[in-house]
């Protein structure tokens, strides 16, 4: 009798912990690419973290730059979309890297987990120096493709029209990475909009995980 209780306190701990997993998606906010310059940096806009707006500017050799209108290239919306992220960017907004170099995204102020939605990245070797998660991809503008982790998981390598959101973990003012060279393959910046306040599911992990501890302390005692 002692043991079933026990059981079902586990089985229900797991069971809260795995509902509260999929509460994590967060509505994403994506950058707002307002201006181009005529010397460094390149590419200016802003991006609401949550709890506040911070300027972005981008740095490096580019083909393009969309900030207001244009072809819609983040139709469909499906690659960008995971557990993690609601939604996929928005508008029209986007800048298109062609010539391989090095390239920068500036925040005037510290940004937590920043995301970065991809178009197209076909046939790149793309290495950002830290460690990144790749959350969603799939059929996109382009097509479709497969991005592959480099071996030490810093960044990845383009099998076909790559199409999805990767996520670099931590806070950052300057994201830097280096890219190999196609015709042109874009992106834009984001952030899950959550993310600078603790999360209720985290609490609630928390919370069912001593609920659960407290359980097993229990039946084992009587």
């Amino acid at each position: 009798m002692k043991i079933n209780k026990v059981l079902h306190c586990i089985v229900l701990s797991i069971f809260f912990l795995a509902s509260a997993s999929l509460a994590l998606a967060a509505p994403a906010n994506w950058t707002d690419w307002t201006s181009e310059t005529v010397g460094a940096p390149g590419v200016l806009g802003t991006l609401n973290t949550g709890s506040g707006t911070v300027n972005v500017a981008f740095g490096g050799t580019y083909g393009f730059a969309q900030t207001s209108g244009g072809t819609n290239y983040w139709n469909p919306s499906a690659p960008y979309i995971s557990p993690s992220v609601d939604n996929g960017p928005p508008a029209s907004d986007i800048i298109a890297l062609n010539t391989g170099g090095t390239a920068t995204i500036a925040f005037s102020a510290p940004v937590q987990n920043p995301l970065l939605a991809l178009v197209s990245w076909n046939g790149n070797t793309v290495d950002f120096g830290v460690p990144i998660e790749i959350l969603s991809f799939g059929a996109g503008f382009w097509g479709n493709g497969t991005p592959i982790l480099n071996t030490d998981g810093d960044g990845f390598f383009g099998s076909g029209e790559v199409h999805g959101v990767i996520r670099l973990p931590g806070t950052f003012t300057l994201i830097s990475f280096t890219h190999t060279s196609e015709n042109w393959h874009g992106f834009t910046v984001g952030v899950a909009a959550a993310n600078s306040v603790p999360e209720p599911a985290t609490m609630l992990l928390f919370g069912l995980g001593m609920i659960g501890l407290a359980g097993l302390r229990r039946g084992f005692k009587k």
